[in-house]
């Protein structure tokens, strides 16, 4: 989770083209890089991280804590 939202979530949020209200001004995280794959690549990424994130969680041993 980041800022609340699941990792792919902050993704789409983060890199979509935006016009600025103020200054007109276009972002367009397509341009951020000359690879055209660029935020495919990182979308699998982070589901490869989130998988072994997961994958690690389940393979800790249980914590026995007394409350």
């Amino acid at each position: 989770m980041v800022n609340g939202k699941s990792a792919i979530e902050w993704i789409m949020d983060r890199y979509q083209v935006k016009t600025d209200k103020n200054s007109g001004i276009i972002n367009d995280p397509n341009q951020w890089s000359d690879d055209p794959h660029y935020i495919i690549d990182l979308i699998k990424r982070i589901v490869r991280v989130s998988m072994e994130t997961i994958r690690i969680v389940k393979e800790l041993p249980k914590l026995d804590i007394e409350v």
